[in-house]
């Protein structure tokens, strides 16, 4: 390995390690704890048609805030996983995805922290399944796994000033 891909292998490690920081922050930091008010749901589907069927703009605009941002914050996790894994079968990436996003839903029950609910799972596991098969279009489009490392560390030094303004500067409240 030449001076220029350690450079980006170490690169593309510290924005991964921004990304996961501000992850915790997001689903753990930045959350209310609720201990006497737990909320959790083990029916799939059924917030998200709660959030479709209000009559309320309020609860419809929170629900779509909150389908997006929960597909959205496990995009990166999929393509970074199917870049730096060795295995990069779908199936079995997508297989961490689920088991961190459960995980992630258990400590948010035990702690009262937000609501824990199937449903997040589910848009965690579309949006990593998303990441994933972004970066299996993208070795299919460039043929070449150095470059697809290139492309996604350009679009890693896009998204880092945006992951530094999350993590500094705005306050989360959910």
């Amino acid at each position: 390995m030449n001076k220029r891909e350690k450079i980006k292998t170490v690169f593309l490690y510290g924005v991964f390690i921004c990304y996961i920081i501000l992850l915790i922050k997001i689903l753990f930091l930045s959350r209310i704890s609720h201990l006497e008010h737990r909320s959790i749901n083990v029916i799939p589907f059924n917030s998200i048609i709660e959030y479709i069927s209000s009559k309320s703009a309020n609860v419809r605009a929170f629900a779509f805030g909150n389908v997006v941002g929960n597909i959205a914050i496990f995009i990166p996790l999929g393509t970074y996983l199917a870049l730096f894994k060795k295995d990069k079968r779908v199936k079995n990436n997508l297989l961490v995805i689920f088991i961190v996003s459960l995980l992630v839903e258990i400590i948010q029950g035990i702690f009262g922290i937000g609501a824990s609910d199937i449903d997040d799972i589910i848009l965690n596991c579309v949006g990593g399944l998303i990441g994933i098969l972004g970066y299996k279009f993208l070795l299919f489009f460039l043929r070449d796994e150095k470059k697809v490392n290139t492309a996604i560390t350009i679009i890693s030094v896009i998204g880092l000033p945006r992951i530094f303004f999350y993590l500094f500067i705005m306050r989360m409240r959910f």
